[in-house]
């Protein structure tokens, strides 16, 4: 959660703002590049959200923060919740992006892959049951495809909990000792 006292200076004056526990992964600036963008060392909000759509992206920049940087003046309980409903945010075909962003990962992104053979996640989002139901309703997770030793996070929860089978590289099993 995001403290007011450390909101940064860089910050628009208004409701959204990102304080200095930032670790400027990206992750916000992808997701909501017109309030969001790097200053030094952080990211800050260069434009508060102007309509429904950039107040959508902003949530879920605030949602998708791994470190819990981004808060809020007065939070829009229904805007929030429709943010969290989005999630995991369908790309193209059968990719999904998950959010929800992991400080174990250092922000890495992760992807949710439907496949008739069994779906993929490809690295690992924080754990949490938002996501776990998501999958599950979209058939669960067969094989967990970890793409760097850093990007490992809760991989063996979602293993444990879906049975799935977690893939990486031998040079970088250590992260992973008993992966399939």
């Amino acid at each position: 959660m995001a403290d007011r006292k450390k909101r940064l200076d860089s910050n628009m004056p208004g409701n959204f703002y990102v304080d200095a526990t930032c670790i400027n992964c990206d992750t916000c600036r992808q997701l909501a590049p017109t309030t969001f963008q790097e200053a030094g060392d952080y990211s800050t909000v260069v434009r508060q959200p102007q309509d429904d759509a950039e107040l959508q992206e902003a949530y879920q920049a605030l949602l998708a923060c791994p470190v819990g940087s981004i808060g809020t003046e007065r939070s829009d309980k229904a805007q929030l919740k429709k943010a969290m409903a989005s999630f995991p945010l369908h790309l193209e075909g059968g990719v999904y992006y998950c959010g929800f962003n992991s400080a174990k990962s250092f922000g890495a992104n992760s992807y949710f892959i439907g496949h008739a053979d069994g779906n993929w996640l490809v690295d690992s989002p924080r754990y949490i049951k938002k996501l776990v139901e998501a999958f599950e309703r979209k058939g669960g997770l067969s094989y967990i495809f970890l793409t760097h030793e850093d990007d490992v996070a809760d991989a063996n929860k979602y293993a444990w909990h879906f049975g799935a089978k977690r893939i990486i590289h031998r040079a970088d099993a250590g992260a992973v000792p008993d992966a399939e």
